[in-house]
């Protein structure tokens, strides 16, 4: 069930990332379409209830770093507005409450999650390492897109997530998580096909600027 669960939110991560794809290679430009974030936000809740259940911190921490930035984008694009009070709610203190219940079982939580027997120090840091770099690109595409005044999926954005990917790729493969090792793995040929679509997408507006003779 556990499994299920993991295998229901990398499912809904890769959509995202495929609609995005499909949608930005038939516009000839990099889009960020609103359905990305409504899945980014359902796939994520999902997501860290598997960490939970996982006793994996480095899935809770990268999760929670990015969650209410696809809030964010979500009111951005004005789709927040538009969901129930309650289920707003509900969407929005449910992290807080993990936190709080985190905090509340401190000495356990710290127990289970950094010193696990099945999971030696070092191979917490590094999945850290990978969760916080990946989740980063969030914080990358918020700072980018609210200096532009609305939802932008930028070049650094892929970039980053390529570097995260590949790190939490490794970090799976050696804690032979499957869930991990095929929701990445898959990612990378979206992340690498965005950055193409960018670099065309800036060719061909240095091809059409007029030159001027001096």
């Amino acid at each position: 069930m556990i499994y299920a669960l993991g295998f229901l939110s990398q499912g809904l991560f890769f959509t995202r990332t495929l609609i995005q794809w499909v949608l930005s290679e038939r516009s000839k430009k990099v889009l960020s379409p609103t359905i990305y974030w409504i899945l980014s936000l359902v796939a994520s809740y999902l997501f860290v209830i598997y960490g939970w259940f996982r006793n994996d911190f480095a899935i809770l921490l990268g999760q929670l770093i990015s969650y209410y930035i696809y809030i964010w984008n979500l009111d951005e694009t004005g789709v927040w507005k538009r969901i129930t009070p309650s289920l707003r709610s509900i969407l929005v203190i449910t992290p807080i409450i993990a936190i709080v219940f985190v905090v509340y079982n401190g000495h356990d939580f710290i127990e289970n999650f950094f010193f696990n027997e099945n999971i030696p120090g070092w191979l917490i840091i590094l999945g850290i390492l990978g969760q916080i770099l990946f989740s980063l690109r969030f914080v990358y595409q918020w700072l980018y897109s609210l200096s532009r005044n609305e939802s932008l999926l930028p070049s650094g954005f892929w970039l980053i997530s390529l570097i995260g990917s590949g790190i939490i790729v490794i970090y799976g493969i050696i804690r032979v998580d499957p869930i991990l090792i095929l929701g990445q793995s898959v990612g990378f040929i979206a992340y690498t096909r965005n950055i193409f679509i960018y670099k065309k997408e800036l060719m061909n507006r240095l091809n059409e600027e007029p030159i001027y003779n001096q």
